[in-house]
């Protein structure tokens, strides 16, 4: 994964622990996310950037089954959540929390989402004055004894304290053995903030954060690296968006 490749890879060796493993396989949520991305609610501009994002490859990586109970960070227009609920309707459960305003509107109240539950209405969530960072009071998310907590292009947007209340509160909800799984737009390494950088984030300064918080470092995948995104540009820019280079980590709680 360009210039930090040896360093995820060395951290990769260092903190896994490979003794976890993966129950059952994949197949029972493949067959419901295909149906579920050929849903009515998902808009043209959702299915548009399925070859980008790479749901169905991203899931298996981070380990969903349809049993699951799941929580969603951020979960933004829905784009995660439209594929998720689907997944999980059955048989496993999906919580969403932080800015879930916009979903609340426009997608929870249609069929087949009833059963996504909004968690941590408590949760003070906001830009900081005079930047474009923003600030997270959460103490806790409500929930125990989660199987997996996502957050999607989502870590870059909070301050240093936002990200460790947030770090704190997935740590506290997850069951022992549990996944945090995130994915994120890639910062040069130890590269100063700028203009152009604000919506990127250095994923060795993520992996050192999340483990401070009392993760083990399990794996990284390269399903998101573009080897065109030079990683000078914002995220936004017509030469980048759709395309940016993003890491994708894997986390897990001691059991």
């Amino acid at each position: 994964m360009k210039i930090f490749s040896k360093t995820l890879l060395f951290s990769t060796l260092l903190f896994s622990n490979i003794g976890y493993g993966i129950a059952d396989d994949f197949s029972a949520v493949q067959n419901r996310l295909e149906t579920a991305m050929k849903a009515p609610v998902r808009t043209e501009a959702d299915s548009k950037r399925d070859h980008n994002r790479k749901p169905a490859e991203t899931l298996e990586f981070f380990g969903l089954r349809d049993d699951m109970t799941v929580i969603e960070l951020i979960p933004g227009g829905g784009w995660y959540t439209k594929l998720l609920a689907p997944v999980l309707a059955d048989k496993g459960q999906l919580y969403v929390a932080l800015g879930t305003g916009k979903i609340e509107k426009s997608l929870l109240d249609k069929e087949g989402f009833s059963k996504v539950s909004v968690i941590a209405k408590e949760a003070k969530l906001g830009k900081k004055p005079g930047s474009h960072l923003y600030f997270l009071e959460l103490s806790d998310l409500g929930v125990k004894n989660v199987d997996i907590v996502f957050t999607f292009r989502n870590y870059h947007n909070f301050d240093t304290e936002g990200r460790m209340a947030m770090n704190r509160a997935v740590f506290s909800a997850l069951k022992p053995g549990g996944v945090y799984a995130l994915v994120d737009h890639t910062r040069r390494h130890m590269e100063a903030d700028n203009p152009e950088n604000r919506r990127r984030f250095d994923p060795v300064m993520a992996i050192k954060e999340v483990q401070a918080a009392g993760f083990v470092f399990e794996d990284s995948s390269d399903l998101h690296y573009r080897a065109d995104d030079e990683l000078r540009y914002e995220v936004g820019r017509k030469s980048v968006t759709g395309n940016s280079d993003r890491w994708t980590l894997k986390f897990r709680k001691p059991e």
